[in-house]
């Protein structure tokens, strides 16, 4: 017998967990090693740690094993294979992005329905016919490869795409001549975390990281720089612009005014709080300078004007305001506001000339329009509440494109006319989903310490309050990142079988600007797990749901919200389904970018209070002997380089080893797949459908209506 076959048939040994409403599941076994690490003078066991090793043969053959128990287990739910097919039939429609125009074409993706990708699509500004751009089914056999981002030239003949392999964050890009769709020059890679800002038709800027020497799915990539890349010269003699021993960041981004005339250069350790860098290219030979220091504010230039910068600010201003400087004199003190900051927060786009400001209010969108000046032309009359994306366009242009959503309302696309003001829907598309049998309504409810949340709730109308209607609470809390209204197929197809659908918009967010992210970060994080705990008992005291009947839902910092609170108070849901979660909080800023997270999270090498206050809510460290906890499904990606798969593999774990009742707690690990992002249809549709049917059979129900 081989030593890898062994290896397998080993891991494979099995200890036996009896469940209520299932046939005897059996996990596997999970070696303990003697590894301890040392905070402070405190002695923390990690038992677990040789799972971290993604490129270890015992790691590979613990993946097969454990997606062999979660498989068998998943196979046994009689509607699992009915969910699919509902899921397949509800998501097989046309669906077309927002236009964007391009030099003589105008641009858009669509998918015709179940296709693994959408499809880049173009057709000429003066009529014609579309035609396909750009179609990354071809790109590989599995799906398993798909289109990141797009960056044309400013005249449109010349387009850079990127590609992830697998769902990495590590990108390849290709570069085409839009004229005959034909690639010019080498593959560039090894490009993590990048834009692609084009000067003029001789080539770009782009970031990356120097690539690790262990494996690239997990070792830190701490310092980023800045490259330029020339057209037909090979990657390896791009000059580094920015970056390296003189400046040392972890995340540098470079995009150029619409003139091309000025080099912008954002440069942050964090992912919150940058510094702004300017180069005038007009002159030859001239340095990248300085203009704002220190990271204590989100700060973008949003556009300009010849010397004269409009720039989006939360300095001084916790809701964002736009001001404008100029280059010369670039100091706050000289800064003059255009757009005010008020009680809502702000985001600015431009297009057709005019600045747009889209206000967030309570999560909901409200849009108004300025000049340059700062004066208000008119508050945009939206089809209804919700949120609304786009507005943006190039300066010449009259015409320009958003697009709008809710929970009930499918994403459809609108023109919008910049001088009178009038919308007309673009597209609209044909979904099997009638809004009108459904409601979406917005709480608020009161957390733990008083504070209210807001929260909107989403179910079939009529809908019973006797508290036994299956109900997923939705969060994410962190990051400074706004939870918005918009539609999913995936909750469309949960709300159509009877379910509820719940979204908290937990502090940690940015829903009401930088007081709300500053008040569930570090310190308060837990203020986002009792603002969670709230989100769930407002469901069950008002008779939406029951503990019996919930499940709490979450993905990436979500993931841990989801970990944390079943460790908090495990009697709040009968169902927990973290997804490529954060779950080792004494560890995390060890891989990959993690180390950019610690604004939010801080560190447990900070000071002994932080790495106490982590070790108190850190899922991989609080999951307690003889404890009942939910029926957990954790899903994670092996390739996920964001959030390296050893938080998840952790997590379970420690879970299997210690449940003490017969709810299952089993990881589905998803093979060639990332953090999320660029998953095919297939895939989508597989894991919704394995997560709805473990939701359910666990919440006891048989069969589905």
């Amino acid at each position: 017998m081989n030593k890898k076959l062994s290896l397998i048939l080993t891991v494979i040994a099995m200890s036996s967990v009896h469940l209520g409403n299932a046939q005897e599941l059996k996990y596997p076994e999970t070696k303990k090693g003697q590894v301890v690490d040392q905070f402070f003078g405190e002695s923390v066991p990690d038992p677990y740690r040789w799972l971290e090793n993604d490129l270890a043969a015992d790691t590979k053959s613990w993946v097969v094993a454990q997606n062999k128990v979660t498989y068998d287990y998943l196979a046994q739910i009689p509607y699992r294979d009915q969910l699919k097919q509902q899921l397949t039939d509800i998501w097989n429609y046309e669906k077309v992005g927002t236009p964007f125009i391009e030099g003589a074409y105008t641009y858009f993706y669509k998918n015709d329905g179940l296709q693994q990708h959408a499809v880049l699509y173009r057709k000429s500004n003066k009529g014609g016919k579309e035609e396909v751009f750009l179609d990354p089914n071809t790109f590989s056999k599995d799906g398993s490869t798909s289109l990141s981002d797009v960056s044309f030239s400013k005249d449109g003949s010349l387009m850079a795409y990127s590609v992830s392999e697998g769902g990495s964050d590590w990108r390849k890009v290709i570069i085409l001549n839009t004229a005959d769709k034909k690639q010019i020059g080498e593959t560039l890679i090894d490009i993590k975390f990048s834009g692609i800002a084009w000067k003029g038709n001789t080539g770009f800027y782009y970031s990356s990281y120097d690539k690790p020497k262990g494996s690239e799915l997990s070792e830190k990539t701490d310092q980023h720089k800045v490259y330029f890349h020339q057209l037909g010269i090979a990657q390896a003699k791009d000059k580094m612009i920015f970056g390296g021993a003189a400046v040392q960041r972890r995340y540098i981004g470079a995009n150029l005014t619409d003139d091309e005339r000025f080099l912008i250069i954002s440069a942050a350790n964090t992912t919150t709080g940058n510094e702004l860098y300017v180069q005038d290219l007009s002159k030859p030979g001239s340095k990248i300078i300085n203009i704002l220091s220190g990271f204590d504010s989100n700060t973008s230039i949003i556009d300009n004007d010849g010397d004269t910068f409009y720039v989006q600010t939360n300095l001084n201003a916790p809701n964002n305001k736009l001001v404008k400087m100029n280059i010369r004199q670039p100091e706050s003190k000289n800064w003059i506001d255009v757009i005010p900051q008020t009680e809502n927060v702000l985001e600015v786009s431009t297009g057709g000339g005019y600045l747009f400001a889209n206000y967030l209010k309570d999560a909901i969108s409200v849009i108004e329009q300025y000049d340059y000046t700062g004066k208000k032309i008119r508050e945009i009359k939206l089809p209804g509440v919700g949120t609304a994306a786009g507005f943006s366009g190039k300066k010449k242009e009259k015409t320009i494109y958003y697009g709008f959503s809710n929970y009930i309302t499918p994403s459809t696309s609108f023109t919008f006319n910049v001088d009178n003001g009038q919308s007309e829907v673009y597209i609209k598309p044909k979904v099997k989903f009638n809004s009108d049998e459904f409601e979406s309504k917005q709480v608020f409810y009161t957390s733990k310490d008083g504070t209210k949340v807001p929260m909107i709730i989403t179910h079939k109308k009529g809908l019973k309050l006797d508290g036994k209607n299956p109900t997923i609470v939705y969060g994410y809390g962190g990051f400074n990142i706004s939870l918005t209204p918009g539609f999913s197929v995936s909750t469309a197809n949960w709300i159509q079988n009877g379910g509820v659908y719940a979204v908290a918009n937990l502090r940690g967010g940015g829903e009401y600007g930088q007081k709300w992210h500053d008040g569930g970060r570090q310190f308060n994080k837990l203020n986002v797990f009792n603002d969670f705990i709230a989100a769930a008992k407002y469901l069950q005291s008002n008779g939406y749901t029951s503990p019996d009947y919930t499940a709490l839902s979450g993905g990436s910092n979500g993931g841990l919200l989801v970990g944390a609170t079943i460790t908090l108070d495990p009697t709040i849901a009968k169902v927990a389904l973290p997804a490529v979660g954060v779950l080792d909080m004494l560890r995390y800023h060890t891989f990959t970018a993690g180390a950019g997270w610690g604004y939010d999270y801080g560190t447990a090498n900070d000071s002994k209070e932080m790495f106490d206050y982590l070790k108190g809510y850190s899922p991989v460290h609080n999951v307690k002997e003889g404890v009942c906890y939910p029926a957990t499904l954790v899903t994670t990606g092996d390739h996920d380089d964001r959030v390296v798969p050893a938080h998840s593999y952790k997590f379970v774990s420690e879970l299997q080893a210690k449940q003490k009742c017969d709810r299952p707690v089993l990881i589905r690990i998803e093979t060639k797949a990332g953090h999320g992002a660029g998953r095919s249809t297939e895939v989508v549709i597989n894991e919704t459908a394995d997560k709805y049917a473990f939701t359910l059979w666990n919440m006891g129900i048989k069969a589905l209506k």
